[in-house]
């Protein structure tokens, strides 16, 4: 019973709260009505600006009231109302724009009786612009004295509860506008993520790289071990499929003279979701000409150490309670010995292939018996990656699943691999690019064959790139870099969603 009147008065209150928004967006939507009965333009076109409200906290908070009183400064600036505090016949009020807040006062002598009345139709999230001097409160808090507003547009809905933001994390992720609108900070994560994108560009751009484009819809998927997701070209009368990596095009390219290129792209993998996984997520891949995994390994070093000190100033991340030193030379550990050493299992273990498999199978999502080569894989990805905090080049992955990637020399059963772990995370994953079309061939048919025993994940034979391979591609060596798990790094955030503006979500039921 004491449940039942707890989720009775659980619905009652959802109930009342649902009137109570219901009400203001009533009284909202008339209030508009009214500004539209007083010839007020609702929606104008455009304002004209003299500042932001950045440009005016940077540039005059450190002003003493009698120096802003001796300059007359006068700004025009627009934004999001985000407080208002009336007090007879003087109004303060905050306004915001995308990276900071000013404080505005108007007083009814000032802006006149009719104008003052009118602001009584403004709401907290509307947008308005005000135009006034600067001065500094008796608090010593930066102010515009408003000679004249103009409206701008109408928040038709309450926004979310002002001392506690937007806390709702999936609502969050739902409607990043109000996550945006609410939590400030979280724009900072997305200008980091800009900041970052903008710097590596520069950085590839300096080292003579070219950027470019490859297509995103492929009639045969590749490039990585993935299960893409498929389409249909009307026209063409052909199935495609969205890009789950534009390495062979990259590659292509090489074989084509461009010596060294990059491209940040959009991947699309149809797989789970997780704190790591977004099925539509950002690559930076890149390929150089007469050079190797070991080359892959400087540049990647210098790559995120360049940015951990132009971004953060610092050689230090904090990420997740633990400091990440991104200071050269990072460590490099053989897979095999990266197994032994951080898995917890006994040295011996991996000598025994059917008992590897069998331990396998019970950790992957679709708890099939994988071979011994993918048996590895998925006990590192388990058990080793969680361990490598500090930033760690775990080289020579088994060829069973790196067909892309030339044996290591004295081992066909290596490859000159590397997959670089930070944070517990897989951030790159590189190769000595194979170059020889009558092995790429074989490994195709190999993946081929396990494709028809159930691997979803395995490579298709893609005919038309061993024929490009034939006309010659130079020692290459390849990398690609996750731009979302980066960027988790350097914002200290623990889920992919965090600094993917809109992540895919389950469609909510109404």
């Amino acid at each position: 019973m004491p449940e039942k009147k707890a989720q009775q008065r659980k619905e009652s209150l959802n109930q009342a709260e649902g009137r109570k928004e219901g009400d203001q967006e009533i009284a909202r939507q008339a209030k508009m009505e009214k500004l539209a009965q007083e010839k007020i333009e609702l929606f104008p076109h455009k304002v004209k600006t003299t500042h932001t409200a950045f440009e005016v906290t940077e540039g005059f908070s450190s002003s003493s009231k009698e120096d802003l009183e001796k300059k007359k400064v006068r700004v025009i600036l627009a934004g999001r109302v985000m407080s208002i505090r009336g007090m007879g016949r003087a109004t303060f009020l905050h306004i915001a724009d995308s990276r900071s807040r000013i404080q505005a006062y108007l007083k009814e002598d000032k802006v006149g009786k009719k104008n003052y009345k009118l602001f009584s139709l403004i709401d907290i999230g509307d947008f308005v612009s005000v135009e006034g001097a600067l001065f500094k409160t008796r608090t010593g808090e930066l102010t515009v004295f408003v000679d004249s507003y103009t409206f701008l547009a109408k928040c038709l809905h309450p926004l979310p509860e002002k001392w506690h933001g937007l806390q709702n994390v999936e609502l969050r992720y739902r409607k990043r506008y109000l996550d945006l609108i609410m939590n400030p900070a979280e724009r900072d994560v997305f200008r980091l993520r800009s900041a970052m994108i903008s710097h590596i560009r520069k950085f590839f751009d300096n080292k003579g790289y070219i950027e470019v484009e490859t297509p995103m819809m492929h009639s045969i998927p590749g490039g990585a071990l993935a299960r893409p997701f498929k389409t249909f070209h009307n026209a063409l009368g052909i199935d495609l499929y969205l890009r789950i990596a534009p390495e062979l095009y990259l590659k292509r390219l090489i074989v084509g003279g461009f010596e060294k290129v990059y491209e940040i792209n959009r991947n699309f993998r149809n797989e789970g979701i997780s704190s790591e996984h977004n099925p539509e997520f950002t690559m930076l891949e890149f390929y150089e000409a007469y050079s190797d995994y070991n080359d892959m390994m400087e540049l990647t070093e210098e790559l995120i150490h360049d940015l951990s000190l132009s971004l953060l100033g610092t050689e230090k991340i904090a990420f997740m309670g633990k400091k990440i030193s991104v200071k050269r030379p990072w460590k490099r550990i053989k897979f095999k010995e990266a197994l032994v050493y951080y898995s917890g299992l006994a040295p011996g273990r991996f000598d025994d292939r059917s008992g590897t498999i069998e331990l396998a199978s019970t950790l992957a999502p679709d708890k099939k018996a994988p071979s011994y080569g993918k048996a590895l894989d998925i006990i590192f990805d388990k058990y080793v990656k969680q361990n490598l905090v500090q930033p760690t080049f775990v080289i020579d992955f088994p060829k069973e699943v790196s067909p892309l990637a030339k044996a290591l020399k004295g081992n066909p059963d290596e490859t000159e691999r590397f997959e670089l772990v930070m944070g517990g995370m897989e951030i790159a994953n590189a190769f000595s690019e194979l170059s020889d079309p009558l092995e790429q061939r074989r490994r195709f048919e190999q993946q081929a064959e396990a494709r028809k025993k159930g691997d979803e994940d395995a490579h298709l034979v893609d005919t038309d790139y061993i024929h490009a391979l034939e006309y010659g591609l130079p020692p290459t060596g390849g990398e690609g870099i996750g731009i979302d798990r980066l960027v988790m790094i350097f914002a200290n955030r623990k889920s992919i969603r965090d600094v993917i503006l809109f992540p895919l979500l389950r469609p909510k039921k109404e």
